[in-house]
């Protein structure tokens, strides 16, 4: 009996020494962060430059070590296109053994979603902002925005300031489509009026003939949203149908005067109101440090596509400590959900429920100061939900 008391003791202790040994390994082991994101092509390249931007500065500011992991970034190009990130995204997961990924754009995102869900493995959303995403997969958590509150924010705005008859004007994609129908649903609710709804080729748009079906029409105000690598093209066409004279008051979307891109598009955007989650100007000590530092670093401003990448970090370095390094995607997934924390943007957390981001929107007014164009905050909306997943009561 004695002698049998002490094999398994010595069983016993075999075994529990495996299992340290194992956590010991799993923590010594780099952690590998695979990125697929769009870095060239005349579409979404400025998305990618703007998210690399980013997560180099959080690395540079907290290291590259957390929980005991090292972190390890591949950052792959997609070039936007839905077939080459699943492709890429298939390969990091069987062949590179990624533990976490990043994703891009919409349409990369859904490609993506069914190969995620497979693997199990945690996913971070950069910079897709429809609704729709983070129900593709339970493992996608949202780090970057929401197009919807900020469609729906600014149509509130607007019929307070005295907007009552709206031509809306969207790219024909499913993000455009959704900006329209968040927009044109809480300006309806609040007693506007929708005259006309007009959609352009997301493709090589033209601009101006619809910039001139708007003016033909005359509404008190026009909502207009397309991506924001499209702003220097609407910008000249718009200059062109001599809007900003015309009257008519035009407001969007954050996309619709990029910080990036405001400096290119002129003085006709002087006076532009949109409702955005963040302003290269936005005043706050976190905020002048990160938009010198990137500014410094690559010779352009943030916007607000960078925070998905610089967020997604501190998302993944805070979940990383609760759980001890532990990069199990259901693990990351519990650590992440509800999370908290004061980004260069502002107040903003994870909603336990949806996975997705809940963030203030910022009203702002194209404004030239020292010479240069900023989109100015003038006022906030907190802490603002998806609205076609909760909508107010």
């Amino acid at each position: 009996m004695l002698r049998r008391r002490k094999v398994l003791k010595g069983i016993a202790a075999t075994a529990a020494g495996s299992i340290m040994a194992r956590l010991a390994v799993a923590a010594d082991t780099p952690l590998k962060l695979g990125m697929s994101l769009p870095m060239t092509g005349a579409g979404f390249n400025a998305v990618g430059r703007q998210l690399k931007a980013a997560i180099a500065l959080f690395m540079q500011q907290n290291g590259d070590t957390v929980a005991g992991r090292k972190i390890e970034i591949t950052m792959r190009d997609d070039g936007g296109v839905a077939d080459t990130a699943h492709r890429i995204v298939q390969e990091m997961i069987v062949n590179d053994k990624v533990d976490v990924l990043g994703l891009g754009i919409t349409p990369v995102s859904l490609a993506c979603a069914p190969l995620v869900t497979e693997a199990k493995k945690a996913a971070l959303i950069l910079s897709s902002g429809a609704s729709i995403t983070t129900t593709k997969s339970p493992y996608f958590v949202r780090a970057g925005f929401l197009l919807a509150p900020q469609s729906w924010i600014i149509a509130e705005w607007a019929h307070k300031n005295g907007s009552k008859k709206v031509v809306t004007l969207v790219n024909d994609w499913a993000v455009g489509i959704e900006a329209e129908t968040a927009f044109t649903t809480r300006f309806k609710q609040v007693g506007g009026e929708i005259i006309d709804s007009l959609r352009l080729p997301l493709a090589n748009p033209d601009f101006a003939p619809f910039l001139q079906r708007v003016r033909d029409i005359n509404p008190d105000t026009a909502f207009i949203y397309f991506p924001g690598t499209q702003a220097s093209v609407f910008a000249k066409q718009f200059a062109e149908r001599g809007l900003a004279q015309s009257g008519i008051k035009v407001l969007g979307p954050g996309d619709l005067t990029t910080d990036d891109s405001l400096n290119d598009m002129g003085d006709q955007m002087i006076g532009m109101i949109t409702a955005g989650p963040y302003s290269a100007s936005h005043n706050s000590a976190l905020n002048k440090t990160y938009a010198a530092a990137i500014e410094k670093a690559n010779h352009f401003r943030p916007d607000f596509v960078s925070l998905g990448g610089y967020d997604g970090l501190h998302l993944l370095y805070e979940a990383l400590k609760k759980t001890g390094g532990n990069s199990d995607g259901d693990a990351l997934l519990t650590a992440m959900k509800g999370m908290a924390w004061e980004s260069p943007r502002g107040p903003i957390s994870i909603d336990p429920d949806t996975r997705d981001i809940v963030s203030n929107i910022y009203i702002r007014k194209v404004e030239k100061i020292d010479g240069q164009l900023w989109n100015t905050e003038f006022e906030t909306f907190a802490n603002v939900k998806d609205p076609t997943k909760f909508p107010p009561k």
